[in-house]
Protein backbone atom coordinates (compact mmCIF):
# COMPACT_ATOMS: atom_id res chain seq x y z
CA UNK A 1 0.00 0.00 0.00
CA UNK A 2 1.16 3.64 -0.49
CA UNK A 3 1.92 5.68 2.12
CA UNK A 4 -0.09 8.75 2.29
CA UNK A 5 1.45 12.14 1.67
CA UNK A 6 -1.12 14.65 2.01
CA UNK A 7 -2.05 14.91 5.55
CA UNK A 8 -4.96 17.72 4.17
CA UNK A 9 -7.18 15.21 2.12
CA UNK A 10 -10.78 15.36 3.55
CA UNK A 11 -12.10 12.59 5.70
CA UNK A 12 -14.08 10.94 3.09
CA UNK A 13 -11.17 10.95 0.63
CA UNK A 14 -8.73 9.42 3.18
CA UNK A 15 -11.72 6.47 4.40
CA UNK A 16 -12.24 5.40 0.49
CA UNK A 17 -8.18 5.20 0.20
CA UNK A 18 -7.70 3.26 3.14
CA UNK A 19 -10.42 1.24 1.98
CA UNK A 20 -9.00 0.47 -1.33
CA UNK A 21 -5.48 -0.21 0.29
CA UNK A 22 -7.10 -3.10 2.74
CA UNK A 23 -8.92 -4.56 -0.53
CA UNK A 24 -5.48 -4.77 -2.03
CA UNK A 25 -4.19 -6.27 1.43
CA UNK A 26 -6.23 -8.65 2.40
CA UNK A 27 -6.69 -12.15 1.01
CA UNK A 28 -9.53 -12.97 -1.25
CA UNK A 29 -12.65 -13.85 0.95
CA UNK A 30 -13.65 -17.12 1.18
CA UNK A 31 -11.76 -20.27 3.06
CA UNK A 32 -7.83 -19.71 3.16
CA UNK A 33 -5.61 -21.65 1.10
CA UNK A 34 -4.92 -24.65 2.88
CA UNK A 35 -1.09 -25.45 4.09
CA UNK A 36 0.84 -27.40 1.55
CA UNK A 37 0.56 -30.67 1.38
CA UNK A 38 1.94 -33.82 -0.15
CA UNK A 39 1.37 -37.64 -1.09
CA UNK A 40 4.03 -40.19 -0.48
CA UNK A 41 6.25 -40.41 -3.49
CA UNK A 42 6.10 -43.82 -4.90
CA UNK A 43 9.00 -43.23 -7.15
CA UNK A 44 12.07 -41.19 -5.55
CA UNK A 45 13.50 -41.72 -8.58
CA UNK A 46 10.99 -38.94 -10.20
CA UNK A 47 9.95 -35.54 -9.69
CA UNK A 48 6.18 -35.02 -8.88
CA UNK A 49 4.04 -31.87 -7.86
CA UNK A 50 4.11 -32.35 -3.73
CA UNK A 51 1.03 -31.36 -3.72
CA UNK A 52 -0.57 -34.39 -5.46
CA UNK A 53 2.65 -36.53 -6.39
CA UNK A 54 0.81 -36.38 -10.02
CA UNK A 55 3.63 -37.34 -12.77
CA UNK A 56 2.79 -35.92 -16.40
CA UNK A 57 5.72 -38.07 -18.06
CA UNK A 58 7.09 -34.06 -19.00
CA UNK A 59 8.37 -33.77 -15.87
CA UNK A 60 12.39 -34.33 -15.39
CA UNK A 61 13.67 -36.42 -12.81
CA UNK A 62 15.50 -34.77 -9.84
CA UNK A 63 18.73 -36.72 -10.50
CA UNK A 64 18.98 -34.72 -14.30
CA UNK A 65 19.45 -32.01 -12.04
CA UNK A 66 21.12 -32.97 -9.13
CA UNK A 67 23.77 -34.74 -11.32
CA UNK A 68 25.18 -31.11 -12.90
CA UNK A 69 27.10 -29.69 -10.47
CA UNK A 70 27.85 -26.59 -12.30
CA UNK A 71 27.93 -23.61 -10.78
CA UNK A 72 25.22 -20.95 -11.59
CA UNK A 73 27.79 -18.77 -12.55
CA UNK A 74 28.88 -21.32 -15.74
CA UNK A 75 25.55 -21.41 -16.79
CA UNK A 76 25.16 -20.59 -20.84
CA UNK A 77 22.79 -17.83 -21.95
CA UNK A 78 19.40 -20.12 -22.90
CA UNK A 79 18.30 -19.97 -27.31
CA UNK A 80 14.40 -19.83 -26.64
CA UNK A 81 12.99 -16.52 -28.35
CA UNK A 82 11.61 -15.82 -24.90
CA UNK A 83 14.57 -16.96 -22.80
CA UNK A 84 16.48 -14.35 -25.29
CA UNK A 85 14.55 -11.63 -23.60
CA UNK A 86 16.40 -12.77 -20.54
CA UNK A 87 20.17 -11.33 -21.22
CA UNK A 88 21.10 -10.46 -18.06
CA UNK A 89 23.98 -11.48 -16.46
CA UNK A 90 23.73 -13.65 -14.00
CA UNK A 91 27.46 -14.56 -13.23
CA UNK A 92 27.49 -10.68 -12.39
CA UNK A 93 24.59 -11.13 -10.14
CA UNK A 94 26.50 -13.70 -8.43
CA UNK A 95 29.28 -11.62 -8.08
CA UNK A 96 27.59 -8.59 -6.51
CA UNK A 97 28.43 -6.82 -9.68
CA UNK A 98 25.90 -6.40 -11.31
CA UNK A 99 21.66 -5.95 -9.98
CA UNK A 100 18.89 -8.17 -11.43
CA UNK A 101 16.51 -6.28 -13.92
CA UNK A 102 13.18 -5.72 -13.20
CA UNK A 103 11.97 -7.88 -15.43
CA UNK A 104 8.17 -9.75 -15.19
CA UNK A 105 7.17 -12.63 -16.79
CA UNK A 106 4.03 -13.53 -17.09
CA UNK A 107 4.50 -17.22 -17.26
CA UNK A 108 7.78 -19.03 -18.08
CA UNK A 109 9.29 -19.24 -21.30
CA UNK A 110 7.20 -21.81 -23.44
CA UNK A 111 10.30 -23.20 -25.05
CA UNK A 112 11.43 -23.82 -21.38
CA UNK A 113 10.44 -27.55 -21.89
CA UNK A 114 12.06 -28.59 -24.70
CA UNK A 115 15.78 -27.04 -23.98
CA UNK A 116 18.06 -29.82 -24.06
CA UNK A 117 20.81 -29.06 -22.47
CA UNK A 118 20.01 -29.37 -18.27
CA UNK A 119 22.51 -26.31 -17.62
CA UNK A 120 20.91 -23.71 -19.58
CA UNK A 121 17.24 -24.81 -18.69
CA UNK A 122 18.45 -24.76 -15.12
CA UNK A 123 19.63 -21.12 -16.12
CA UNK A 124 16.05 -19.96 -17.69
CA UNK A 125 14.32 -21.15 -15.07
CA UNK A 126 16.29 -19.76 -11.97
CA UNK A 127 16.54 -15.77 -14.52
CA UNK A 128 12.95 -16.27 -14.56
CA UNK A 129 11.75 -16.86 -11.37
CA UNK A 130 14.42 -14.69 -9.26
CA UNK A 131 13.53 -11.28 -10.28
CA UNK A 132 9.63 -11.96 -9.43
CA UNK A 133 11.02 -13.68 -5.96
CA UNK A 134 13.08 -9.63 -5.47
CA UNK A 135 10.04 -8.10 -6.74
CA UNK A 136 7.91 -9.55 -3.60
CA UNK A 137 10.27 -9.09 -0.92
CA UNK A 138 11.13 -5.73 -2.14
CA UNK A 139 7.42 -4.79 -1.30
CA UNK A 140 8.00 -6.30 2.22
CA UNK A 141 11.04 -4.72 2.82
CA UNK A 142 9.40 -1.35 2.15
CA UNK A 143 6.83 -2.41 4.49
CA UNK A 144 8.79 -3.33 7.11
CA UNK A 145 10.73 -0.21 7.04
CA UNK A 146 7.18 1.48 7.68
CA UNK A 147 5.98 -0.41 10.76
CA UNK A 148 9.38 0.14 11.89
CA UNK A 149 8.84 3.82 12.11
CA UNK A 150 5.34 3.85 13.08
CA UNK A 151 6.80 1.47 16.52
CA UNK A 152 9.16 3.96 16.83
CA UNK A 153 6.37 6.35 17.16
CA UNK A 154 4.09 4.48 19.30
CA UNK A 155 7.76 3.75 21.64
CA UNK A 156 7.64 7.50 21.89
CA UNK A 157 4.28 8.29 23.19
CA UNK A 158 3.37 9.92 19.35
CA UNK A 159 -0.19 9.64 18.39
CA UNK A 160 0.09 8.35 14.81
CA UNK A 161 -2.07 9.89 11.75
CA UNK A 162 -5.05 8.19 10.86
CA UNK A 163 -4.14 6.95 7.38
CA UNK A 164 -1.38 5.03 9.31
CA UNK A 165 -3.49 3.49 11.92
CA UNK A 166 -5.81 2.61 9.16
CA UNK A 167 -2.52 0.79 7.75
CA UNK A 168 -1.71 -1.18 11.15
CA UNK A 169 -5.07 -2.33 11.19
CA UNK A 170 -5.35 -3.63 7.76
CA UNK A 171 -1.97 -5.62 8.29
CA UNK A 172 -3.20 -6.72 11.80
CA UNK A 173 -6.11 -8.18 10.00
CA UNK A 174 -4.05 -9.41 7.85
CA UNK A 175 -2.21 -11.76 9.99
CA UNK A 176 -4.38 -12.63 13.00
CA UNK A 177 -2.67 -10.01 15.60
CA UNK A 178 -3.46 -7.25 17.50
CA UNK A 179 -3.25 -3.81 16.03
CA UNK A 180 -1.22 -2.11 18.32
CA UNK A 181 1.25 -5.52 18.47
CA UNK A 182 3.41 -4.11 15.76
CA UNK A 183 6.38 -6.68 16.56
CA UNK A 184 3.72 -9.35 15.68
CA UNK A 185 3.41 -8.04 12.71
CA UNK A 186 7.45 -7.75 11.83
CA UNK A 187 7.62 -11.42 13.19
CA UNK A 188 5.18 -12.14 10.29
CA UNK A 189 5.86 -10.08 7.49
CA UNK A 190 8.69 -10.58 6.74
CA UNK A 191 10.75 -11.72 3.43
CA UNK A 192 11.73 -15.16 1.85
CA UNK A 193 15.47 -15.69 0.95
CA UNK A 194 15.59 -16.08 -2.72
CA UNK A 195 17.63 -19.23 -2.52
CA UNK A 196 14.70 -20.93 -0.49
CA UNK A 197 12.09 -19.58 -2.68
CA UNK A 198 13.81 -20.75 -5.70
CA UNK A 199 14.98 -24.24 -4.48
CA UNK A 200 10.92 -24.58 -3.51
CA UNK A 201 10.09 -23.54 -7.33
CA UNK A 202 12.51 -26.07 -8.34
CA UNK A 203 11.04 -29.09 -6.82
CA UNK A 204 7.45 -27.88 -6.66
CA UNK A 205 7.17 -26.70 -10.42
CA UNK A 206 9.32 -29.83 -11.49
CA UNK A 207 11.68 -27.15 -12.65
CA UNK A 208 8.96 -25.65 -14.51
CA UNK A 209 7.62 -28.36 -16.38
CA UNK A 210 4.68 -29.32 -14.03
CA UNK A 211 1.10 -29.53 -15.52
CA UNK A 212 0.13 -26.90 -12.58
CA UNK A 213 2.91 -24.35 -13.55
CA UNK A 214 1.95 -24.87 -17.64
CA UNK A 215 -1.71 -24.65 -17.33
CA UNK A 216 -2.15 -22.07 -14.34
CA UNK A 217 1.24 -20.63 -13.15
CA UNK A 218 1.42 -22.67 -9.97
CA UNK A 219 4.59 -22.30 -9.08
CA UNK A 220 4.49 -23.86 -5.13
CA UNK A 221 1.53 -26.03 -5.68
CA UNK A 222 -0.56 -24.69 -3.19
CA UNK A 223 -3.81 -26.16 -2.46
CA UNK A 224 -7.08 -24.23 -2.02
CA UNK A 225 -10.54 -25.32 -0.62
CA UNK A 226 -11.71 -21.74 -1.71
CA UNK A 227 -14.51 -21.72 -4.48
CA UNK A 228 -13.47 -17.87 -5.13
CA UNK A 229 -9.78 -19.15 -6.21
CA UNK A 230 -9.35 -19.95 -9.85
CA UNK A 231 -7.88 -23.96 -9.23
CA UNK A 232 -6.91 -27.25 -11.67
CA UNK A 233 -8.36 -30.56 -10.48
CA UNK A 234 -5.54 -33.14 -9.63
CA UNK A 235 -5.95 -36.06 -12.17
CA UNK A 236 -5.28 -38.77 -9.51
CA UNK A 237 -7.42 -36.73 -6.90
CA UNK A 238 -9.17 -39.18 -4.24
CA UNK A 239 -12.75 -39.90 -4.11
CA UNK A 240 -14.36 -37.61 -1.48
CA UNK A 241 -11.85 -35.23 -1.92
CA UNK A 242 -12.24 -31.63 -3.02
CA UNK A 243 -9.25 -29.61 -3.19
CA UNK A 244 -7.66 -27.95 -6.40
CA UNK A 245 -4.12 -26.67 -6.78
CA UNK A 246 -4.18 -23.09 -6.88
CA UNK A 247 -4.13 -20.97 -10.19
CA UNK A 248 -3.22 -17.60 -10.58
CA UNK A 249 -2.99 -15.25 -14.00
CA UNK A 250 0.47 -14.78 -13.42
CA UNK A 251 3.97 -16.43 -12.00
CA UNK A 252 4.32 -13.03 -9.75
CA UNK A 253 0.88 -13.71 -8.53
CA UNK A 254 2.04 -17.35 -7.32
CA UNK A 255 5.56 -16.10 -5.71
CA UNK A 256 3.42 -13.62 -3.53
CA UNK A 257 0.72 -16.10 -2.79
CA UNK A 258 3.64 -18.14 -1.47
CA UNK A 259 5.46 -16.12 0.42
CA UNK A 260 2.30 -15.10 2.19
CA UNK A 261 1.85 -18.17 3.02
CA UNK A 262 4.63 -19.11 5.19
CA UNK A 263 4.15 -15.69 6.62
CA UNK A 264 0.97 -16.28 7.95
CA UNK A 265 -0.28 -20.41 8.01
CA UNK A 266 0.16 -21.82 11.45
CA UNK A 267 1.46 -24.70 9.72
CA UNK A 268 4.67 -22.54 8.90
CA UNK A 269 5.21 -21.05 12.86
CA UNK A 270 8.25 -22.91 13.23
CA UNK A 271 9.81 -20.96 10.21
CA UNK A 272 8.68 -17.97 11.12
CA UNK A 273 10.20 -18.26 14.43
CA UNK A 274 13.61 -19.41 13.25
CA UNK A 275 13.66 -16.29 11.00
CA UNK A 276 12.71 -13.87 14.15
CA UNK A 277 15.09 -15.39 16.08
CA UNK A 278 17.83 -14.65 13.23
CA UNK A 279 16.89 -11.20 12.68
CA UNK A 280 16.78 -10.64 16.61
CA UNK A 281 20.52 -11.87 16.47
CA UNK A 282 21.58 -9.17 13.54
CA UNK A 283 22.16 -12.64 11.20
CA UNK A 284 21.81 -12.75 7.37
CA UNK A 285 18.50 -14.94 6.69
CA UNK A 286 20.04 -18.19 5.49
CA UNK A 287 17.47 -20.41 3.09
CA UNK A 288 19.90 -23.27 3.78
CA UNK A 289 18.91 -23.01 7.51
CA UNK A 290 15.35 -22.13 7.01
CA UNK A 291 14.49 -25.02 4.71
CA UNK A 292 15.07 -27.36 8.14
CA UNK A 293 11.73 -25.74 9.51
CA UNK A 294 9.58 -25.87 6.22
CA UNK A 295 8.93 -30.11 6.97
CA UNK A 296 5.50 -29.77 7.38
CA UNK A 297 5.43 -27.97 3.68
CA UNK A 298 5.15 -31.76 2.38
CA UNK A 299 4.59 -35.05 3.46
CA UNK A 300 7.66 -36.01 3.00
CA UNK A 301 9.38 -34.49 5.52
CA UNK A 302 12.41 -34.52 6.25
CA UNK A 303 13.13 -36.32 2.71
CA UNK A 304 11.60 -33.00 1.21
CA UNK A 305 14.15 -30.60 3.33
CA UNK A 306 16.88 -32.86 2.20
CA UNK A 307 15.85 -32.40 -1.32
CA UNK A 308 15.53 -28.15 -0.82
CA UNK A 309 19.08 -28.02 0.51
CA UNK A 310 20.76 -30.33 -2.07
CA UNK A 311 18.97 -28.08 -4.94
CA UNK A 312 20.85 -25.46 -2.77
CA UNK A 313 23.89 -26.08 -2.28
CA UNK A 314 24.38 -28.31 -5.70
CA UNK A 315 23.25 -24.98 -7.47
CA UNK A 316 25.16 -22.37 -5.28
CA UNK A 317 21.63 -20.85 -4.56
CA UNK A 318 22.88 -19.07 -1.52
CA UNK A 319 24.79 -17.05 -3.72
CA UNK A 320 21.49 -14.82 -5.05
CA UNK A 321 20.34 -14.20 -0.86
CA UNK A 322 22.53 -10.79 -2.10
CA UNK A 323 20.86 -10.05 -5.29
CA UNK A 324 19.02 -6.75 -5.53
CA UNK A 325 17.22 -5.29 -8.13
CA UNK A 326 18.06 -2.78 -10.82
CA UNK A 327 16.82 1.09 -9.49
CA UNK A 328 16.35 1.79 -12.88
CA UNK A 329 12.75 3.83 -12.61
CA UNK A 330 11.63 1.67 -10.05
CA UNK A 331 8.86 0.10 -13.11
CA UNK A 332 8.70 -3.75 -13.82
CA UNK A 333 9.10 -4.62 -17.46
CA UNK A 334 6.55 -7.05 -18.00
CA UNK A 335 7.36 -10.09 -20.46
CA UNK A 336 4.26 -11.52 -22.42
Amino acid sequence: MTTFHWGSLSATACTVAGLLGAAWLLPAPGAPTAAHASFPDPAPKHVANTATGERTGEQMSYEDFAAETLELADMDTAAGPMAQLLDYDLEAVIEGAKDVPRLTLVSLPGDLRVIRETNVRKTVFFKSVLPLVLQVNEQIVQDRARLWKLHAKVQNGMKLPAQDRLWLVVMATRYGVSRDDIPAMLARHDVVPPSLALAQAATESAWGTSRFVREGNAMFGEWTFADNHKGIVPSDRGVGKNHRVRAFDSLYESVLSYVTNLNKHRAYKEFRVQRAAMRAKGQTLDGLVLAGALHRYSERGAAYVSELRTIISTNDLDMLDRAQLSDSDGAFKPLI
